[in-house]
């Protein structure tokens, strides 16, 4: 293996040679392994160069250790190109350019004609309207460049793309052409006819049509080269104005280039201006320029390539750099320009540097309100508050024309934003692998955004852009109803869910490509437009929204937002405002008001129905329900069950008569940290099913009649004082414990009037139809388990099976659940995370290898150590991810650190690593180390397998199953099933 992974060892071939070390002296490798040769004194004693001093500073000052250094260069290589992939690109390119040279002349011939197109070649443009004046020829291309990030040298793996920008001939175009989509046409006319000449070339590979960044005004033309290589790298046409034949001034965003008489035939006195369509225009007349631009601004800065690849890498593991409005590579290039232009960064920064000051400029620059230039050219340009007028995001190039964010939303940016403020949080975390969180772990919508919709039946959105009078964006945006009705549906639920969501986004819609023999898609035939909502969990599921006062100015805004659903109602402060409220019982109700809200908004303002709404947040919810009237997803009995704990801990505390005092009282139950799957219902017991035992009054289950309904204990741990009463037998002290249960049992009977039934090991209390199984506990008992006597009479102290049996009943157990009770405080969907993963865990025949324990801890992992996500919003979204973390964690290199109550320093993760890799074999497979056990992960212990872990990793439970409107599947599977399936992905029924 010549080129290792990123962050990992260079493999030798047996077969190499010497290597040589950084002071010149020879490495030799032998049996596989690099052996370093024995160094003289002076060599080893050699006082460091400048160069290794340098780096060791830097090492120091920029990084958390050495180690993100060597990943991050390891990244830099494994993205960038091979010398060998150069060849092959620049030999495509050069063949490619032959051929184009070789286009031929055809007369002149009106617009509209296409007869000439022959081989089934079609024109990637939606020709509407069809009518459009104009003549139109073919002729060879004046001047063929290579343009964007190969030349460069920014150009990263994977999806290699090499752009090749071609200069229409100034006599196929006229100076006119940029009225009413005469230039657009053309240039698409012209893109199909170098797709017929090259179609008859054998050295292109397969041809398809695309759009840059999905505008559909910049068709471009995708080329592949033949053979083998057809995979490694495509070559994207661009067909661009001559240098200077358009006037930029006449793409002003306040400048109109469409006009309303030709689009809709309907004359009009007041033409709108076009600033989109002026944008996509202009794009067209500055990839040369920009490539100057950047090229001198690299020149400058020798770390530039690297940084802009880092850039690259975050953007794409986030999913933003890739369709409509997204912030692409080109927008990184040129904002590192920016920050090397104005001096925020300097030409000596390393790509680390780099790319962190470019998150911090993100972070806390908004690009949505002070708007940024590169361009340092005449007054004549427009300034930034006419662009902010006229687009969402302003970014303008060098020209001082063209505002490189035309097509981004404010939304997308906030998100922009969100992921570079999220990203330098955690990267100064030291107790965070920040390189894996930055820049290897990706982002998807699904497993990123709390609740997830879409909007299905994409045509409706022309009803919607009818009823909210966007012809003249429609105009803008050449009939593309979903670019047009976007911005004003997300500004339509940021107003309505306000403080509810702490972010909305969106998904970046991808660009199409189909066939050149095809006719250009239309608008309705992309993907389901998605929405994503990061809740804010303090008011995303209140029921109420509470407006203005009804004598308020805003009163009437209030009241056209929310239709008949606002009313008036009088609140208990005396104030009368308007209101509205929102269905809502249950917790699994309120956790869906958020869908209530959008398919009303949706509804009332778009016309959009709720039937072309996918709402995907807490879809998962039905399969943890409980009870038969009515079903609820228990958390409500969960509750309940912790209330009666709490009641029955506070009159235990304050038993009075007892040889010794209570020094704690502590639940080990899952019920009483909201984690158990189905948590005991309160139940009333029909005595006629029972007969009673004669002499110890037990209920018997009658023979007659069925079998009662099964009761499940609830563990209780109650610690005495400790006292030098107690013996050092341990049967004696078994023998003590059973007083104190029969004692406890009959001070609750006394003061409290409980049932109450004592045995040896417990005593069982009858309170709420729940039943409570008290233990007694005594601190020293494990202690004395490991004691033991030799023969000479030694005494000997042995850990045993037996201690730590119970240590772990009435020790670890009663502590991790306090310490998850109080997490699921902080974040209420933790139980019901851990309910839905332990469901999950039980129907795929994991509950043996899994305990619950383990599987609540595995799930307290996603919300304390989140990075790079945020902690889980909802119940789906903590499944998602839990399921993700099964497949996809390193369980043989690395422990899971659960951090509880945050009392692990940095010092105790390197200690906690160290120990892990010193003792790896001697480990569990899966290991988990908390504040209270660092070294020995006690609570995998015993399980699960090494086979078992293997086959938790090769299921695929990330499939996109919850985008196909199929549901997971929480059957058992039966070992018949599972001895002749192939594929261990998620069931799917």
């Amino acid at each position: 293996e010549k080129t290792p992974p990123a962050g990992g060892r260079k493999v030798f071939h047996p077969n190499e040679g010497p290597t040589r070390a950084k002071r010149g002296k020879p490495e030799v490798v032998q049996n596989g392994l690099l052996r370093p040769v024995t160094l003289s004194r002076g060599d080893l004693y050699k006082p460091p160069t400048a160069d290794e001093l340098n780096q060791l500073k830097e090492a120091e000052s920029l990084f958390h250790c050495s180690l993100l250094k060597m990943q991050m260069e390891e990244l830099l290589k494994e993205v960038s190109l091979s010398e060998r992939r150069k060849q092959l690109i620049d030999s495509f390119v050069q063949s490619v350019t032959e051929q184009l040279q070789t286009v031929p002349q055809t007369s002149d011939m009106e617009l509209s004609d296409l007869s000439w197109l022959s081989g089934g070649v079609k024109v990637p443009f939606v020709l509407v309207p069809k009518a459009a004046k104009g003549k139109f020829h073919m002729a060879p291309p004046i001047s063929v460049t290579i343009i964007g990030s190969y030349p460069l040298g920014t150009c990263t793996k994977p999806g290699i793309s090499v752009d090749l920008a071609v200069a229409i001939p100034a006599d196929v175009l006229h100076p006119k052409d940029a009225l009413n989509q005469r230039y657009p046409r053309k240039r698409a006319i012209y893109l199909a006819g170098l797709a017929q000449h090259l179609a008859a070339s054998p050295a292109i590979g397969a041809m398809r049509y695309s759009c840059l960044h999905g505008n559909r005004l910049r068709p471009i033309l995708l080329l592949s080269p033949p053979g083998k290589d057809s995979s490694s790298f495509t070559l994207r046409l661009h067909a661009c104005p001559p240098p200077g034949f358009f006037k930029p001034s006449r793409f002003h965003p306040q400048r109109n280039n469409i006009r309303t008489d030709w689009y809709t035939g309907l004359g009009s006195s007041h033409e709108p201006p076009t600033p989109h369509y002026n944008s996509s225009v202009l794009g067209d007349m500055l990839p040369s320029a920009h490539l100057q631009f950047l090229t001198a601004v690299s020149s400058q800065c020798a770390a530039f390539a690297e940084g802009v690849a880092l850039l690259k890498v975050w953007l794409r593991q986030r999913e933003l750099d890739q369709g409509v409005g997204c912030f692409s590579g080109f927008l990184g290039s040129m904002l590192l320009a920016y920050l090397l232009s104005c001096h925020r960064v300097s030409n000596t920064m390393t790509a680390y540097q780099l790319l962190r000051n470019s998150l911090h400029f993100l972070a806390f620059n908004d690009l949505t309100e002070n708007g940024i230039t590169l361009a340092k050219g005449p007054d004549s340009t427009p300034s930034l508050a006419e662009f902010h007028t006229a687009f969402q995001v302003v970014f303008v190039d060098p020209s001082g024309h063209l505002n490189m964010c035309a097509d981004m939303t404010a939304c997308t940016y906030k998100q922009v934003q969100h992921e570079a403020s999220l990203s330098l949080q955690f990267w100064d975390d030291p107790t965070v692998d920040g390189f894996h969180a930055l820049l290897m772990t990706p982002k998807p919508m699904i497993r990123t955004s709390d609740h997830v919709f879409q909007l299905c039946e994409l045509v409706k959105l022309q009803c919607c852009c009818k009823k909210l009078n966007l012809l003249s964006e429609l105009m803008d945006h050449s009939g593309n109803y979903v670019l047009t009705a976007l911005p004003f549906i997300l500004s339509l639920l940021q107003r309505g869910l306000g403080q509810r969501v702490r972010l909305l986004t969106h998904s970046l819609t991808p660009d199409p490509e189909w066939p050149v023999e095809s006719d250009a898609p239309k608008h309705n035939t992309q993907p389901p437009l998605s929405f994503g909502l990061l809740l804010n969990p303090e008011q995303a599921a209140s029921v109420l929204e509470r407006g203005p006062p009804a004598d308020s100015p805003k009163a009437e805004e209030f009241r056209q937002l929310w239709g008949s659903r606002s009313e008036l109602r009088r609140f208990q402060d005396g104030d009368i405002t308007e209101a509205v409220v929102w269905e809502g019982e249950t917790t699994c109700q309120k956790r869906l008001v958020p869908r209530q809200l959008i398919t009303h908004l949706l509804q009332l303002h778009a016309d959009i129905p709720e039937s072309c709404v996918r709402y995907i947040g807490g879809m998962l919810d039905d399969v943890i329900k409980v009870g038969r009237e009515v079903c609820s997803t228990g958390e409500e009995e969960s509750l309940k069950v912790v209330q009666s704990y709490d009641d029955l801990s506070r009159k235990l505390w304050t038993l009075e008569g007892l040889p010794l005092s209570i020094t704690s009282v502590q639940g080990a139950h899952p019920a009483l940290r909201y984690t158990q799957v189905f948590p005991p219902v309160p139940l009333k017991l029909d005595y006629s099913f029972f007969d009673r035992e004669k002499l110890s009054r037990s209920l018997v289950p009658h023979e007659v009649k069925p079998c009662p309904v099964y009761i499940t204990p609830i563990q209780v741990i109650c610690h005495m004082e400790g006292s030098g009463k107690w013996p050092h037998d341990r049967v004696a002290i078994r023998h003590i414990k059973a007083a104190f249960h029969i004692s406890l049992g009959e001070l609750l009977t006394q003061h409290h009037h409980y049932t109450c039934q004592p045995s040896p090991t417990h005593l069982d209390v009858w309170k709420d139809g729940l039943v409570f199984r008290i233990q007694v506990a005594y601190h020293r008992e494990p202690q004395v388990l490991r004691e033991s006597v030799s023969p000479e009479g030694l005494l000997i102290v042995r850990d045993n099976a037996e201690a730590q049996a119970l240590e772990m009943a009435t020790m670890q157990r009663p502590l991790l659940t306090s310490t998850l009770h109080g997490l699921q405080q902080l974040h209420p969907c933790f139980g019901a995370v851990c309910r839905l993963a332990k469901r999950w865990l039980g129907a795929q025949l994991f509950s043996d290898d899994i305990t619950e324990d383990t599987a609540d801890l595995l799930v307290a992992s996603l919300f304390l150590q989140p990075a790079p996500f945020t902690p889980p919003g909802s119940p789906q979204v903590g499944f998602l991810r839990f399921l993700h973390l099964l497949s996809s964690f390193d369980w043989r290199n690395n422990p899971l650190v659960v951090n509880l109550n945050s009392q692990l320093t940095a010092a105790d993760y390197t200690e906690i690593k160290n120990d892990f890799i010193a003792s790896r074999e001697s480990l569990p497979v899966m290991f988990m180390a908390t504040p209270n056990d660092k070294k020995v992960s006690i609570w995998t212990k015993q399980a699960p397998t090494v086979q078992n872990m293997l086959l938790l990793a090769i299921r695929d439970p990330m499939g996109g199953i919850l985008w196909e409107e199929k549901r997971l599947s929480l059957v058992p599977i039966t070992m018949t099933e599972l001895g002749r399936s192939e594929h261990f992905g998620v069931e799917v029924r």
